[in-house]
């Protein structure tokens, strides 16, 4: 396996760009817009800077890293001639079924084909393509060149072959490929949301603020980040999207979004991406001033 191709060339999808191309494979890179792509390589480029300065990588290294990487517009040209393709596209269903029908009239018929949802089902997405055996499901941890993690997720067709294939390419990334079921949100989000979710239930309750509950968990429990802060970080947006497919899929009331989260969301507090969510990051990406509405 040489060739990978990426769609997306967001937060999620550089860094997996990013990681393959350092690990030595050719990446096509695919977005809709150029813009989104430029955006994409100027953060690959920073981020090699960073791993340059700390002495992890060579100048070299960088140099090789992004001529690994072609960025395309167009995705019938980006796809041709790749072994594995990985969607990271926004987590919308409807998006996602409509790239995996065309990923499987346009691919060559080995091509396996990934999707790095964090919580929608791999099934669902295969049942679209003439090659369910071949779909499989690869939720890359943010951000992607540092974090060891990866849920390998089968859908109810997944191969043992492409199951094993995934698993190995992921261990040549240096990742640590953990191998998990079909089901809402999976292992990671399935743990992580409703804590996320009671989190913010917690404040919306007036049990304690922002900071109180971050300090709780931080201190009390040796979570590098609070909740509140991580919710932030991931993105307000995508929080409630993961939890509305956990909630449709298990009709479980313990899933149901906060109503904070969700009138946050509809306002555009979207966390660090926005400017703002629990906290305020107009002077800094750093959780340093909670966010005026929920100061005392």
């Amino acid at each position: 396996m040489k060739n990978i191709a990426v769609i997306g060339a967001g937060t999620m999808g550089n860094g997996i760009a990013h990681t393959f191309a350092q690990s030595g494979f050719n990446v096509q890179l695919i977005d809709i817009s150029e813009a989104s792509l430029k955006r994409g390589m100027d953060t690959i480029a920073k981020n090699l800077d960073r791993m340059v300065a700390k002495e992890k990588i060579s100048a070299s290294d960088k140099t090789e890293t992004l001529e690994k990487i072609t960025t395309f517009t167009n995705t019938e040209e980006g796809v041709k001639n790749a072994d594995l393709v990985v969607e990271a596209a926004t987590e919308n269903i409807d998006l996602k079924l409509k790239i995996f029908k065309q990923l499987s009239e346009i691919c060559n018929e080995n091509t396996i084909l990934a999707t790095n949802t964090s919580s929608i089902s791999i099934t669902q997405i295969a049942a679209v393509t003439s090659r369910p055996d071949k779909v499989i499901g690869m939720h890359f941890m943010n951000p992607v060149p540092i974090m060891k993690l990866v849920e390998i997720i089968r859908g109810y067709n997944t191969s043992d072959d492409v199951t094993s294939t995934i698993m190995e390419l992921s261990k040549t990334l240096g990742k640590v490929p953990t191998e998990v079921n079909d089901y809402p949100g999976f292992v990671a989000n399935r743990i992580l949301m409703p804590m996320i979710n009671e989190s913010i239930e917690t404040l919306y309750n007036g049990v304690a603020g922002v900071e109180e509950i971050d300090t709780v968990m931080k201190l009390g429990m040796a979570h590098p980040m609070g909740p509140l802060q991580l919710a932030d970080f991931i993105g307000l947006d995508v929080c409630l999207s993961i939890l509305n497919v956990m909630y449709d899929g298990f009709k479980n009331p313990k899933y149901a979004p906060c109503p904070l989260l969700v009138n946050m969301v509809m306002a555009g507090k979207l966390g660090v991406k926005s400017g703002e969510g629990f906290y305020d990051y107009a002077e800094s990406r750093k959780a340093e001033k909670v966010a005026g509405q929920f100061l005392k």
